[in-house]
């Protein structure tokens, strides 16, 4: 089954298409595509609408990983002569807010560069933040930025983030969750924070735990 998915996605992307990228619209319409390629079956619909629903997405195909990951692969390759047509492309898939479309925010952040994007990828994360966010999508955002070679930003960033409102104060702690060190003079934002969900308050219970 896993074998018959990629194939179908690889037919679908074909080879790199610097061309396609030039048209974020056309470029917008064709990865929908490239999702639905990577749907394993028909029973997967049921749930995927659910999940749209309960996880704040305006849609969730229920397109595998290792497909994203050829997918994403294929949007660098196509994009890289020109790498600031990928960066315009990552606000509007955020826009759209699939949860494909997050996922694949997310795999481009991580395999570009500073230079590339025109700011650290943790900070074109948080400039792409509504008002309302699946917290479970950026923590796996974040730890995707984390396997790319992007470390964690130190503590003052992380304030200083947290300061800016109830968001960016529980994000704050989601990303101090991805670091190994204990919490030290941090730890005082991490027991402030707005009071979230069971996965927020799971991981500020975990992180309050480890330094008792």
């Amino acid at each position: 089954m896993v074998g018959a998915v990629n194939e179908k996605v690889a037919r679908y992307l074909g080879e790199p298409n610097p061309k396609l990228i030039r048209s974020q619209r056309k470029m917008m319409k064709f990865l929908k595509g490239a999702y639905a390629a990577g749907i394993p079956g028909m029973m997967a619909k049921p749930s995927t609408d659910l999940l749209a629903n309960a996880g704040g997405y305006s849609f969730h195909y229920g397109c595998p990983n290792p497909e994203m990951r050829d997918i994403a692969s294929w949007v660098l390759t196509s994009g890289e002569q020109k790498p600031r047509r990928i960066a315009k492309l990552i606000p509007a898939l955020w826009k759209r807010h699939g949860q494909e479309d997050l996922v694949l925010t997310g795999l481009l952040l991580a395999n570009m560069s500073e230079e590339d994007l025109g700011e650290s990828p943790w900070i074109a994360l948080i400039h792409l933040l509504g008002d309302q966010e699946p917290l479970g999508a950026l923590l796996e955002i974040g730890e995707e930025l984390l396997r790319g070679g992007h470390e964690v930003p130190d503590d003052k960033w992380l304030l200083a983030m947290a300061t800016q409102s109830e968001l960016w104060h529980q994000v704050a702690v989601l990303f101090l969750s991805l670091r190994k060190e204990g919490l030290g003079e941090i730890r005082s934002m991490v027991a402030t924070a707005p009071a979230g969900g069971e996965l927020f308050e799971r991981i500020r219970n975990r992180l309050l735990s480890a330094e008792n």
